[in-house]
């Protein structure tokens, strides 16, 4: 069964304060999207949502696996740390709620991490960071979507780049619960122009010769790409943000389910 990953980004903040939310305030927008997603068959769905509003969509959920957008890198010990993270989101927290999903190593985490790195004196991987938040995630047995891409400056080491971001952000772990989400860091934005299918069925067979796991197109699943996507044999699904672009941007059910009628189609 494929599988599509939807990423609700900060959809906590409403239009009316800046942000892209035009459901609802509080977490009712997070009930209305879940059980509107409900009806969707036949792929392995996963939202992830901003952590106010996890345990409404856990609570509405069916079938639809539910996550969050990131874990700290350390978590509760047993005769050791009780829990001591204020303002970081812990494993065993989002586990305790009933979280089954997370997302690590997103485009925008690595680099606000990078960005902390630099004003550490640039020392350091972050993809060793990350290694830590799979391995908390993976100890409170949750699935995790592990992201890697290149920058438009690493295209020429694309391959280097994005072993190492497997090799390190995977080092010492069972990999029978994570997925791989390919983010052409590049091509996403307004105006970019996005890889073409070659591009694309290249880097998911060199991804699956470093690590045998499940990989979805990160770079955006859209109506306008979802046959040709589904045309790569090799590929798993996608991952999903915003449904609408330009003017109108922002997020719409009926949006998202077409985008995933469209994909089935191409299968």
């Amino acid at each position: 069964m494929k599988k599509i990953y939807l990423n609700l980004k900060r959809f906590d903040i409403p239009k009316d304060m800046n942000g892209i939310n035009d459901i609802g305030y509080g977490d009712c927008w997070a009930r209305k999207i879940i059980n509107s997603l409900n009806s969707i068959k036949d792929v392995d769905l996963v939202v992830y949502l901003p952590e106010s509003s996890l345990f409404s969509a856990i609570k509405n959920t069916k079938h639809i696996g539910i996550g969050c957008q990131g874990v700290h890198y350390k978590d509760v010990v047993k005769g050791g740390n009780f829990g001591a993270f204020t303002s970081f989101r812990p494993a065993s927290a989002m586990k305790a709620l009933g979280v089954t999903n997370v997302m690590v190593g997103h485009s925008e985490e690595r680099a606000s991490k990078n960005e902390l790195l630099i004003i550490g004196g640039g020392k350091g991987d972050v993809n060793e960071i990350l290694n830590q938040e799979v391995k908390c995630a993976l100890a409170q047995e949750m699935k995790v979507l592990y992201c890697v891409g290149e920058k438009a400056e690493e295209q020429e080491n694309k391959y280097e780049v994005i072993k190492n971001q497997i090799l390190v952000g995977l080092k010492d772990v069972d990999i029978s619960n994570i997925s791989i989400a390919y983010e052409p860091i590049w091509a996403i934005g307004p105006g970019k122009v996005p890889p073409d299918k070659e591009y694309i069925e290249d880097i998911v067979k060199f991804i699956k010769s470093v690590v045998n796991v499940p990989v979805v197109y990160g770079g955006g699943l859209k109506v306008e790409n979802a046959q040709m996507l589904a045309s790569i044999s090799e590929l798993d699904g996608g991952l999903v943000a915003l449904t609408r672009f330009g003017k109108d941007f922002g997020f719409s059910t009926d949006d998202f389910k077409k985008i995933v009628e469209t994909y089935k189609e191409g299968l």
